[in-house]
């Protein structure tokens, strides 16, 4: 038996499902996933069979007493953290520790405008559109956030901290959202795209879409 099973929405529109996958992902652990599909008129229903929240990602980690389950992707990065410390899912010195949970956690809270106007959509591009009220506010305030990741912590990799970690992984459904949107991006939020879009996991998860 797997020790973990994940549950997932669907893998061309979920967002957070990505970010709980992907953290699963870089532990190395085995796991198992269950796919609920969001055109399902009971998906509602079919979630709340697993997670308590009626949300996806929820994970279960499979223990002798019984499954221990986690839901909220923050929340998710953090367990999984703890249980593989050597996973890199945060950086290691301190200051950047803490920086990258400030930016993840200000991702995990914020840019409603980007999240309503340009919703995570893997299957196809649609340049030009999502421009809504906000969302050129929300672009400009997370080019902002990677250049300053990138500059202050980024010297040992092409990832906002160096290596790949949670931060980036929190960030991974935005680097989806402008390629499908074509969002004009400077040089080094574009090389920070590509750098996440070209990872083996994230292109078997679109793989997937």
């Amino acid at each position: 038996m797997a020790d973990f099973t994940i549950v997932l929405g669907d893998y061309n529109t979920s967002s957070w499902s990505l970010r709980g996958w992907l953290a699963l992902k870089q532990t190395g652990a085995s796991f198992e996933t269950v796919m609920v599909s969001f055109r399902d008129p009971d998906v509602k229903t079919h979630i709340l069979v697993h997670s308590p929240s009626g949300l996806v990602p929820l994970l279960k980690h499979h223990t002798p007493d019984g499954d221990v389950l986690v839901w909220e992707t923050l929340a998710i990065i953090e367990f999984l953290n703890e249980m593989y410390p050597d996973a890199g899912l945060w950086p290691i010195e301190p200051t950047a520790r803490t920086q990258a949970r400030v930016v993840s956690a200000e991702m995990h809270g914020g840019f409603a405008p980007l999240r309503n106007h340009m919703p995570m959509y893997l299957k196809g591009t649609k340049p030009g559109e999502g421009m809504g009220e906000g969302v050129a506010g929300n672009i400009a305030r997370i080019c902002e956030i990677w250049e300053d990741c990138r500059a202050r912590f980024g010297q040992d990799g092409d990832f906002l901290f160096g290596t790949f970690t949670g931060a980036d992984i929190m960030f991974a459904p935005v680097v989806t959202r402008f390629q499908t949107y074509g969002v004009d991006l400077s040089p080094v939020c574009r090389a920070y795209v590509d750098a996440v879009r070209a990872r083996p996991d994230m292109q078997e998860w679109a793989a997937g879409a």
